[in-house]
């Protein structure tokens, strides 16, 4: 198996191999437009594109020459695939590469991370997330949900909530605006508003320009004409992702949330798509079981992983450590506070 850069002559060999929407050519396109360095991999079998893997490089502040790689929710961690990445350490003075592996907990690319020098590192998604069979019938998969959760559908139902894919601009000027409401009430850190308009702009509005089926798409709650929740979707390869949302706290009685997620399963079904991830999965958090009445199967993924490549990845741990307990510090003070 050889391992070699990707360029864009390859682009769409380079997504039929791309095991997840953050592998995507768009998304790499989105993030270079963001200020990230992107770097393709391509793993050749017999001259044919086997997997591909796509990289983030991230500049320290104050350090001209090092950077940090990212792989996340990349290909399987081949050794060819790890022996490239250590290459590529060297040519781009990475001092680590983080590796999110897009598979199933697996005790071979365990002991590969290992033997190559990948230490469990400081995780990015979770690693345990939902999915929800979509091969099953609509009955059947009601009748497997919380009664709570089937009561709350039905109650959204009567009370004339309408969901629908709405990827219009009112919907996504909707959406922003929910998020920013979202993270000033919950004060919670989020991706800017920037980041949100050039993701939209890579993955769908410049997708549907070249007559391509967009990676995004937006599915609204509305009542009585209003927009109380927006969902982003990604859909690849068989594959529906639910990575944001946004609501209102206005008609939360009307149960708009609940009704959202059973027409976003029913859209995967018609769609013909398989499965349905629900992009992340943490124990006690009030979005967790509200997730949780869906009766989603729980998939835990290989972890994190920090593919160590410099002496100074140890000093740049402890920095790093000291850094978000001073940031925790001083959002516990109130001396800062979430922007979007």
């Amino acid at each position: 198996m050889a391992v070699k850069k990707i360029d864009k002559r390859q682009k769409d060999n380079f997504n039929k191999a791309a095991t997840h929407p953050l592998q995507t050519w768009e998304w790499g396109e989105f993030r270079k437009e963001t200020g990230n360095e992107i770097v393709r991999l391509g793993l050749f079998e017999n001259n044919k594109l086997e997997s591909s893997a796509q990289l983030t490089l991230h500049g320290l502040p104050g350090l001209k020459n090092l950077k940090i790689g990212a792989l996340i929710r990349g290909p399987r961690p081949k050794k060819e695939l790890l022996l490239a990445l250590k290459d590529l350490a060297k040519e781009e003075n990475l001092i680590f590469i983080k590796m999110e592996p897009n598979i199933k907990k697996d005790k071979t690319y365990i002991n590969n991370l290992e033997s190559e020098g990948a230490v469990p590192g400081k995780t990015l998604f979770t690693p345990t997330t939902f999915w929800i069979d979509l091969t099953k019938d609509e009955e059947e998969m009601m009748a497997d949900f919380h009664s709570k959760t089937r009561y709350n559908i039905r109650y959204a139902k009567r009370k004339g909530v309408d969901v629908k894919i709405d990827n219009s601009d009112e919907a996504f000027e909707r959406y922003i605006e929910l998020t920013s409401k979202t993270v000033d009430r919950q004060e919670f850190y989020a991706h800017t508003e920037h980041y949100h308009r050039l993701m939209w702009k890579h993955l769908h509005k410049d997708m549907v320009k070249r007559g391509k089926e967009p990676i995004a798409r937006i599915l609204t709650a509305r009542y009585k004409g209003e927009i109380l929740t927006t969902w982003i979707l990604f859909v690849w390869h068989g594959f529906l992702y639910y990575p944001y949302g946004a609501s209102t706290l206005k008609h939360r009685n009307v149960q708009a949330n609940n009704l959202i997620m059973w027409e976003a399963i029913r859209y995967g079904k018609k769609m013909g798509l398989k499965t349905f991830d629900l992009w992340g999965r943490e124990e006690g958090k009030g979005f967790t079981r509200f997730k949780e009445g869906y009766n989603p199967k729980v998939v835990e993924f290989i972890g994190t992983w920090d593919l160590v490549t410099s002496p100074l990845y140890y000093p740049y741990r402890i920095a790093e450590k000291t850094r978000w307990a001073y940031l925790r510090l001083q959002a516990k003070l109130g001396f800062t506070k979430p922007k979007f």
